[in-house]
């Protein structure tokens, strides 16, 4: 059972000041990358806890770029393994993590229910199935073990990354207004590294689906009182900046 110091900790970390402080850190994504990420790591290791220990657990990290979430959950006790597609994002620090693997979400070289623990971070909306990634991250968790799945969907304010909020008028007025303020093409292109993944259709999808159960679905950078916004259709698509889900594999 955990002490009033350890609840007031985790109440602490879920309240609006945390949200400010995370709302403000995305303006040092590009400008601060070191900055943006081991605090962002930090916060999503902190979450994680809340719904299993870690010390010893064996975590697969997908898509975590440089390492960041890695050697957060490695700070935390936990057995983590780096899995990232693109070598320029992993060699991006100063040192990869070691045990990193070059392997690409859609074919994990994991064996099947090998994770307590399969993790990713805003890779959702990178890649062009979607669902296919989910499928994968479900394999390569043991029955009983959690997946912790967190994503950019298309309507929130930062759907479309450094185009936002001009995406909403269309992505191709976004990349040009980008490039006529900025005189370079922006990271990423609509259609081809940054996909329209949205709350609803996704959430009917995973509810389908006999071998897990969602144990919890809410804004990731909010306070946890703000849960209710992902049961309302419509408004949570705008409203939910970045959706955060726990599953729990059960076959």
């Amino acid at each position: 059972m955990q002490g009033n110091a350890g609840l007031a900790h985790k109440a602490g970390n879920a309240g609006l000041a945390r949200s400010a402080r995370l709302l403000r850190l995305f303006r040092s994504e590009q400008t601060d990358p070191e900055l943006y990420y081991a605090t962002l790591a930090q916060d999503a290791v902190q979450q994680v806890s809340e719904y299993c220990e870690l010390p010893g657990r064996t975590v697969v990290d997908i898509g975590g770029g440089g390492g960041w979430f890695t050697a957060a959950f490695r700070e935390r006790g936990a057995n983590c393994f780096l899995f990232e597609p693109d070598p320029a994002e992993l060699r991006s620090r100063k040192t990869v993590p070691a045990g990193a693997v070059i392997a690409d979400g859609f074919w994990l070289p994991v064996s099947d229910g090998a994770a307590d623990l399969v993790f990713s971070s805003n890779v959702l909306e990178h890649v062009p199935e979607p669902l296919k990634l989910i499928e994968e991250m479900i394999r390569v968790t043991r029955p009983g073990g959690l997946i912790y799945l967190a994503y950019t969907n298309w309507y929130s304010p930062w759907g479309g990354h450094e185009l936002s909020p001009w995406h909403y008028a269309g992505p191709r007025f976004a990349a040009r207004r980008y490039v006529k303020r900025y005189q370079k093409k922006p990271k990423h292109e609509v259609g081809t590294n940054l996909f329209r993944v949205h709350i609803g259709p996704t959430l009917r999808a995973l509810r389908a689906r006999a071998d897990i159960e969602i144990v919890d679905a809410r804004p990731r950078y909010y306070p946890a009182w703000s849960r209710p916004i992902v049961r309302l259709p419509g408004i949570r698509e705008v409203a939910t900046w970045n959706l955060l889900l726990i599953m729990r594999r059960t076959g």
